[in-house]
């Protein structure tokens, strides 16, 4: 399987398309975690929230069940599949009965140490749906009482997989958001990528997601009958946290999110020409003239150092649309 079918592969409802604007499994901390830096999880507390998620996950697509879904998914992966999943269910309500369970297998937990909130670890797994790579799932918990939830997922082929700083007992690093020594720290990352998309300049390496991303967008701004434009907004805490672990090539690996907007313009006496059921069952208003389709996107991303005169470089993004509005 390619590296690009691969990411195309998706975990439940999201192989639809973007996103929207707005903005379980417990585990058990028996200290203050405000002050004090303890593991984030037990090693086998994280395995259960593994077990826990996956078998959630396979009855929330089966059946098409958005709100079971918000009991395993927040921030950006939930965003994109509770989206997924209600549009299949308005199209489909009796779920989907010929649908292939996921299996995730061979776990890796990447546990960090930390104090504060939110709290996270990322769960490294082989699936059924991709054999010849990685899922990382990002888990988070908000608070002592919330439950963790998984927020991000990125499709990594093998040979794109970083290597982990651990520290003494096996634990990851956690990138923290002032003092990283980064060329970007992870909370500048979702700011810094939607002015890139504008604006062209910023620390990114060309590519599929940045200026790739661009050259399209510009070949079909402006088409007869037809107009596009496009616009981005950074992806805010606490619902969209971004999160990064240290990689021992003194750079990390870190997770985030950004929202984004196409409108589609027609010229007078053409009617937009909405036809996907699953847009439709997402859209506000009626398109006479115009559709907005709005998207949120999670980027799996690789920042070097400082230090090192890299840029910051893609490995993974998955987008979903989350609403459309039609005027």
């Amino acid at each position: 399987m390619s590296a690009r079918r691969a990411r195309q592969v998706r975990l439940l409802a999201a192989a639809t398309t973007t996103a929207v604007l707005t903005g379980t499994l417990s585990g058990c901390v028996t200290v203050h975690g405000e002050t004090a830096v303890v593991p984030a999880v037990s090693k086998s507390e994280a395995r259960k929230v593994l077990k826990k998620f996956n078998r959630t996950s396979n009855k929330a697509n089966r059946a098409y069940d958005a709100e079971l879904n918000t009991t395993i998914e927040t921030g950006a992966l939930g965003a994109i599949d509770q989206a997924g999943l209600k549009s299949r269910k308005s199209v489909q309500a009796g779920g989907n009965p010929n649908y292939a369970p996921l299996r995730l297998s061979d776990p890796r937990f990447l546990i960090p140490k930390q104090a504060g909130w939110p709290k996270f670890f990322v769960a490294d797994t082989r699936s059924n749906r991709t054999p010849n790579g990685r899922w990382l799932f990002v888990f988070q918990r908000a608070n002592a009482d919330s439950k963790w939830k998984a927020s991000y997922l990125a499709v990594l082929t093998n040979s794109e997989m970083p290597q982990f700083v651990t520290g003494k007992g096996g634990y990851a690093k956690a990138v923290r958001g002032t003092g990283s020594k980064l060329v970007l720290s992870p909370d500048e990352l979702s700011d810094a990528y939607v002015s890139y998309l504008g604006e062209g300049t910023g620390e990114f390496e060309p590519g599929e997601h940045t200026s790739q991303r661009r050259e399209k967008r510009k070949g079909s701004a402006n088409r007869p009958g037809k107009r596009t434009e496009f616009a981005d907004q950074p992806a805010q805490p606490p619902q969209f946290a971004p999160f990064g672990l240290r990689t021992r090539d003194g750079g990390a690996l870190v997770f985030f999110a950004s929202h984004h907007h196409t409108k589609e313009t027609y010229a007078k006496g053409y009617k937009p020409p909405v036809k996907d059921a699953l847009v439709k069952a997402l859209m506000t208003g009626t398109p006479e003239q115009s559709v907005t389709y709005i998207r949120v996107s999670e980027q799996a991303v690789k920042v070097p150092p400082k230090k090192s005169g890299k840029k910051i470089t893609f490995l993974n993004r998955i987008d979903g649309l989350t609403s459309a509005k039609g005027e």
